[in-house]
């Protein structure tokens, strides 16, 4: 099914939106925070089910993405600002609160909405990025983490990043992808990180990156998380249970890697929609 497109203005400008409007009865909203090097379209499939199922899927295009919001200050991208835009998305559709899905960074940025503002989430689904501060400890003193993340110190270069993935028509960033991923949904993220000022809008999020201190949640949770995610190791994605402190589902997912929208969308749906019918409160 095809979205439709919005927009909302945050203070940078303006971010541009899909939505995909549930089929029969509304039973809530779910907001969508696409990862790197993505778009929203990365929820397609995910969004698909949702919507048969009765859930609005609203899904920007995050700062740094959206065109028309793109600062070049490097202090802007940091998380609470990113937050903060994710908040203007739900101000903008009416409503006090919604379910949040996250994949990569957009699971950064669910994680500090639900650490941070619990009253406006509902229900929070993340996928592949462990509770912020326990992927910090991962980073700081697990050495396969450290391994897993030693591209972090190329994408902080401003100006080489760029080079480097771009070069040979973006050859490198294809290459981030797996067979999961399609070349149709790899272009539409192209078309959006494809560009020097649209990646270095991206990489900004990387080069803004700080140790985040968050607090536990209280949120009603699930983390999945692929075991052959070449990404995330499972230090922090098994630690994350002990910053829970409200309902926590952890799905670790067998023979599945990091793009896990694209490679188990029906599993991804099938959590948010087990999130969202138990939850009391209708976003």
């Amino acid at each position: 099914m095809e979205p439709q497109y919005m927009t909302v203005d945050v203070p940078v400008g303006t971010l541009d939106v899909l939505e995909w409007p549930a089929i029969g009865a509304e039973r809530g909203t779910v907001l969508a925070l696409h990862g790197f090097p993505e778009s929203p379209w990365e929820w397609e499939a995910v969004a698909g089910t949702l919507a048969r199922q009765g859930l609005r899927v609203v899904a920007p295009a995050q700062r740094g993405y959206s065109t028309g919001a793109r600062p070049e200050d490097v202090a802007d991208y940091a998380i609470e600002y990113l937050g903060a835009d994710a908040l203007a998305v739900v101000d903008q559709l009416g409503l006090d609160s919604v379910h949040v899905l996250g994949h990569d960074w957009g699971a950064s940025v669910a994680w500090w909405l639900a650490g941070h503002h619990p009253e406006r989430v509902s229900s929070l689904t993340v996928v592949s990025v462990p509770h912020l501060t326990e992927f910090a400890r991962a980073l700081e003193s697990d050495p396969d983490q450290r391994a897993r993340s030693a591209y972090f110190a190329l994408f902080r270069q401003a100006g080489k990043a760029e080079d480097v993935l771009l070069q040979d028509g973006a050859r490198r960033l294809r290459e981030m992808f797996d067979e999961h991923v399609s070349e149709e949904l790899v272009a539409r993220h192209l078309h959006l990180v494809g560009s020097r000022a649209g990646l270095t809008g991206a990489l900004n999020w990387y080069r803004a990156m700080r140790r985040y201190d968050l607090p536990d949640i209280s949120v009603p949770t699930t983390y999945l998380w692929g075991r052959d995610d070449p990404a995330i190791g499972r230090t922090g994605a098994e630690a994350t249970a002990s910053r829970m402190t409200g309902e926590y589902r952890f799905v670790p997912l067998s023979g599945v890697g990091h793009w896990i929208p694209e490679q188990a969308p029906d599993v991804v749906a099938a959590e948010v929609l087990d999130r969202v019918s138990s939850d009391a409160a209708p976003a």
